[in-house]
């Protein structure tokens, strides 16, 4: 699939400072990325982070141009994913701008991958594993969360930059 355009959904997760490294890497990869925050992303990464980079459109409102009348297509990438998102996501709940676009790509069978953010406790709890599962059985790629050395955090951003290739191949 030849995408020229991927949408960066970036929710409120404490790896969301991350955001900005995968944009970097996702404008090696396509030459336009449309960056969407959820409305918890910004009490943990400033939108003037994300609005900065050339190639990049951060949009906040279902009235900004770059997605009028309707949002074109792209790949879409959730990173980092936070537990609340995943579980909104897995469930069909489309309650913000970030997650109503994702569940269209779904929908219309685009690619979609969400790379997880969740500390120990959360990975182990229950609807995590069941949300992932849901996930993948849609067709969307679900990255696991890593152990870097830090403690269980977001996948490295070479690895998930790697599906993100990969799927655009597709």
């Amino acid at each position: 699939m030849s995408l020229e355009l991927a949408y960066l959904i970036v929710t409120g997760t404490t790896t969301a400072p991350r955001a900005v490294e995968l944009l970097e890497g996702l404008l090696t990869l396509v030459p336009r990325v449309i960056t969407i925050p959820t409305p918890n992303a910004a009490q943990v990464i400033s939108p003037r982070d994300l609005s900065a980079m050339p190639g990049n459109h951060l949009v906040e409102s279902y009235f900004d141009t770059a997605i009028l009348p309707r949002p074109p297509d792209g790949l879409v990438l959730v990173a980092p994913c936070s537990f609340n998102s995943l579980n909104k996501l897995a469930l069909g709940v489309a309650d913000n701008l970030a997650l109503s676009l994702t569940a269209e790509a779904i929908g219309r069978g685009t690619p979609v991958l969400v790379a997880v953010s969740v500390n120990p406790p959360l990975f182990r709890h229950p609807r995590t594993a069941a949300s992932m599962a849901t996930l993948r059985e849609w067709g969307v790629s679900v990255l696991e969360p890593a152990d870097t050395g830090e403690g269980l955090r977001l996948a490295p951003v070479g690895v998930i930059l790697a599906e993100v290739e990969r799927r655009l191949a597709d």
